[in-house]
């Protein structure tokens, strides 16, 4: 008889099992669909050179587009030490963590435990008398509890915490992008600050021997104390500028320090005018961006996990189908606890339907719906930010380059207006004002074209950062 009973106990355990394996592909949750970007990636680079290469600059690695020897050093360093791609790092071993978690939705939990319990019971109660008063139970139970997947909930959450992940590595390759431009673009600062020191040394050398030439001529009678006061003015100017350069110097080497993950210190590096940039800049079309640029990536990725946590919230309105068991050893006296007649099991199978939760779930699924449009917004907001940027830097780069050619006329132009008024002044031909404003002028011009050299280098870097170059 009893084999009859366990016979029945497990055809219906096994019933159950199926009918829970069955269901499991009726699922509700619906697949993520990329939504259509046409609009947002139409003329995205406001550029009549529109682009139909796929392949972009950002394909290309940091190491062939920065080919000066010292930069490569420190960002090699950078990618190693800088403070917030290790922080990075270790948001995403968190998110790995959550990756398993997800993974071992499907699995089933389970707990073993030994306990001992003893009840002191009414003596004038049926199981008081029985027991004299008391009771002592001895057991070791394991309990296993396992929810079939009907409604994809588990799989929806798999993969939610999958799309964190990702996003969290795209996070990773954004700072790394961010950062490799952060130490060019500072590099470059330097070389530009290096060459600007370096002009104006010369300045001063030239405006000291200026104010010995004005002094001579003043003596002689053809200037007045004026001149050579204004002279005077003029050198030292160019001597406080001397100092202001050398301070920004100064601040912008403990600026790449921090970006290296290192004290402040003085760095070697080369010259500016030997910097050349020989890739072919290359946008490549505009949805590149979505698998090139990493904050594109990461907003879909967002979107993503937005998806699959909306599907969570709504398989959550349907029934769930839970099988429960618990086995064992149990006995009223502890010597005969691992006695084979202390064996015990119980299975059981349900289905619950939740009726009335003071509206949570209902919530829930409201909740999840906005915040996946807010994704969704986000993700399109991200990528016009992104072509802007590209279209930005692109432009600059192309008015920095007509720039450079005007610079270096003015500064030829300015340079011999500076020596033909020194020699007329010499000679008596010219006022000294006329100089002093050739050679302010002529400063000026040749600190500027330092400046739209500077602007070319940084206008490429941006435009590399833009198109999501560097993180590979």
């Amino acid at each position: 008889m009893k084999s009859i009973i366990k016979h029945r106990n497990l055809s219906k355990g096994a019933l159950i099992l199926v009918v829970a394996l069955t269901l499991q592909s009726c699922f509700v949750a619906q697949d993520y669909v990329r939504p259509d970007l046409n609009t947002e990636t139409e003329a995205l680079y406001r550029t009549d050179n529109l682009p139909t290469d796929s392949v972009s600059i950002a394909d290309v690695s940091w190491k062939s587009l920065f080919t000066d020897q010292y930069l490569q050093q420190y960002i090699e360093e950078g990618l190693q030490n800088n403070m917030d791609v290790r922080i990075a790092l270790q948001q995403i071993l968190a998110a790995q963590a959550y990756v398993k978690q997800g993974k071992a939705g499907y699995l089933p939990s389970v707990s073993v435990g030994a306990n001992a319990t003893h009840q002191e019971l009414s003596e004038n109660s049926q199981f008081g008398s029985l027991f004299n008063g008391a009771i002592d139970t001895y057991d070791i139970t394991a309990n296993l509890s396992w929810e079939a997947d009907v409604w994809g909930k588990i799989r929806s959450n798999k993969r939610a915490t999958q799309a964190a992940y990702l996003q969290s590595v795209a996070g990773h390759q954004a700072i790394k992008t961010q950062l490799i431009s952060s130490i060019a673009n500072t590099y470059y600062n330097l070389l530009a600050l290096d060459a600007q020191l370096e002009i104006t040394k010369q300045t001063i050398e030239t405006r000291e021997s200026g104010v010995t030439t004005i002094k001579a001529l003043k003596d002689a009678g053809q200037v007045t104390q004026v001149a050579v006061d204004q002279n005077i003015a003029q050198y030292n100017s160019a001597r406080a500028l001397q100092v202001d350069i050398e301070t920004a110097i100064f601040k912008t080497e403990n600026t790449l320090s921090i970006l290296l993950g290192k004290t402040p210190q003085h760095f070697e590096r080369s010259s500016l005018d030997i910097q050349k940039i020989e890739q072919e800049l290359v946008l490549g079309v505009p949805t590149t961006l979505l698998s090139n640029r990493p904050d594109v990536m990461a907003a879909e990725y967002d979107l993503i996990q937005s998806f699959e946590l909306t599907n969570v919230a709504k398989s959550s309105l349907y029934p769930s189908l839970k099988l429960t068991a618990s086995g064992g050893l149990e006995s009223l006296e502890l010597d005969k606890l691992l006695n084979a007649n202390s064996l015990f099991a119980t299975l059981i199978g349900g289905i619950t339907q939740p009726i009335f939760n003071q509206r949570a779930l209902k919530t829930q699924k409201e909740v999840a719906i906005a915040q996946q449009e807010q994704a969704l917004l986000t993700f399109k907001k991200t990528l016009l930010v992104a072509g802007g940027e590209v279209s930005n830097a692109l432009f600059s780069y192309e008015s920095e380059v007509n720039k450079f050619e005007f610079r270096k006329n003015e500064v030829e132009a300015l340079r011999t207006a500076e020596a033909n008024s020194n020699e007329l002044l010499k000679n008596g031909y010219a006022n000294y004002l006329d100089l002093l404003t050739a050679r302010e002028s002529a400063l000026s011009a040749e600190l500027n074209v330092i400046d739209s050299k500077l602007q070319q280098l940084v206008s490429v870097v941006d435009l590399y950062e833009a198109l999501g170059g560097g993180w590979r």
